[in-house]
């Protein structure tokens, strides 16, 4: 027993689950393995005064700096031909290159019309004045060829949307080959997804 009356095992779990949540707090976040040009939030987070002494804070610690967390959420189709990214700044839709072109090709598909047309209709929604088209293949064949039918693909994705937006919108267009895989390319399942052309923008902010 101890001079507070309590057993010692119990101070110790409690000594040790507040270490645990200090290492929590002072946790520096990890680098963002997002392709260059990608959209960040900027609104600032809440200041907190590291001095006042409600935080009760062990001697010598220091808080890590404060920061807004980006909620994400991630849909998918069934069949995972497509995917819809929200987060708090930004809406990423990521189209498979089975549904948008022929093998090999740059040439867009009758289906390919309607998903882009589609996804117009939410940047429209969205307010969007700026828009990123990019494009990524699997690991297959050369590095190059990669890079080439990549910057293609998304250069035929970003006419089909110029035509239902109009002249207003810009596009920042990039093809990066293999780049930035999200699958695991030793797969058909992964090489599958890692072929795709990702159209982003920002959010509208809420009314207020």
């Amino acid at each position: 027993m101890t001079a507070t009356g309590k057993p010692r095992s119990a101070r110790t779990a409690i000594t040790a689950a507040v270490a645990l949540l200090l290492a929590a707090a002072l946790t520096v976040p990890t680098a963002r393995a997002d392709p260059p040009g990608v959209i960040e939030g900027a609104d600032p987070p809440v200041r907190i005064d590291p001095d006042d002494p409600d935080l009760r804070m062990v001697q010598g610690a220091r808080l890590a700096p404060s920061k807004v967390l980006n909620i994400k959420s991630i849909v998918e189709a069934d069949d995972g031909s497509e995917r819809r990214q929200d987060t708090n700044d930004n809406v990423t839709f990521a189209l498979q290159a089975e549904v948008l072109f022929t093998k090999d090709s740059a040439e867009l598909t009758p289906d390919a019309l309607s998903r882009i047309a589609a996804i117009a209709a939410e940047v429209g929604k969205q307010r969007a004045t700026r828009l990123r088209v990019f494009g990524f293949t699997d690991d297959l064949g050369s590095a190059s060829h990669g890079l080439v039918l990549s910057k293609e693909r998304a250069q035929a994705v970003q006419e089909e949307l110029a035509k239902g937006l109009g002249p207003t919108v810009g596009f920042e267009i990039r093809g990066y080959g293999e780049q930035y895989p999200i699958a695991d390319n030793s797969t058909e399942e992964g090489r599958r997804k890692n072929r795709r052309v990702e159209v982003s923008f920002p959010r509208s902010a809420p009314a207020g």
